[in-house]
């Protein structure tokens, strides 16, 4: 509880020149059904399947991973909602961290295609929720920018927005070691958990040749196929490549992927 408490203070003081994104936050993690639903959708990820953590804190991370990229990168590139003429900065942070909140809800139905379910299960929370923000036809429009930043958080599924791209990478960033600490403790030890147990810090800051620069900290070398396995294919589908800087350390040294292929 202490850690979801920290993470939703640091996402509404990163709001605080956002009243709308703010606001749009309050709506969605005060939501009792929707906080339901993300309850629920890690019962199936963690108990029944045996995966990394799907529930409040992963979705806080994401939002808060969101934020930040969001942040950086729109110091030098418009995202789609302003691009597109259809808002401000502000309305393409509610976009962006709408999604980033709801992107796994879909495991309430089951992991296979959980993008799918998820913006399924999305449309109808976000249609009550939105009426307090937009009136037709802008709704729609928030609302279309908001359900493809879901379906495309899925590393199969190309990004066509720079919302959809910043939720994308925002989820990839969320592997440090916390996230394996639920299936690794039920005795699940594989690849995917020793990984993300070698992966200790994750950090988003403003980059200096590119706009966005994501720093992953490992203690051993097992943590290269949490980057590249989850973050390195997301950021291949974002649209955003190329504006990413990707720096990964082991202990004070920096080492290259290319030196792990094959």
């Amino acid at each position: 509880m202490e850690k979801e408490t920290e993470l939703s203070n640091e996402i509404i003081n990163l709001l605080s020149e956002y009243p709308k994104a703010r606001k749009m936050f309050s709506e969605l993690y005060s939501n009792k059904t929707i906080r339901t639903y993300i309850d629920s959708a890690n019962l199936m990820a963690v108990k029944r399947l045996g995966y990394n953590d799907h529930g409040i804190i992963h979705s806080l991370i994401t939002t808060k991973n969101a934020i930040l990229i969001h942040k950086y990168l729109t110091e030098s590139l418009k995202p789609s909602v302003v691009s597109e003429g259809l808002g401000t900065l502000d309305d393409s942070l509610l976009v962006t961290i709408s999604a980033a909140y709801l992107h796994d809800i879909g495991h309430n139905v089951h992991r296979e295609i959980h993008y799918m379910w998820s913006v399924i299960l999305a449309e109808p929370l976000l249609q009550k929720i939105l009426v307090k923000f937009y009136k037709e036809p802008t709704l729609i429009y928030i609302l279309s920018h908001i359900l493809h930043a879901i379906y495309t958080h899925d590393e199969a599924v190309e990004s066509l927005t720079v919302e959809a791209g910043i939720v994308k990478i925002a989820d990839g960033s969320d592997i440090a070691e916390g996230r394996s600490r639920i299936p690794f403790s039920l005795g699940k030890i594989d690849i995917h958990s020793v990984s993300a147990l070698a992966v200790k810090r994750v950090l988003i800051t403003r980059g200096t040749k590119k706009p966005v620069k994501i720093i992953v900290e490992m203690d051993n070398p097992a943590g290269i196929f949490q980057v590249e396995y989850i973050l390195g294919r997301k950021m291949e589908t974002s649209g955003l490549d190329q504006y990413i800087d990707l720096d990964v350390f082991v202990g004070k040294k920096e080492i290259h992927l290319s030196e792990f292929d094959e």
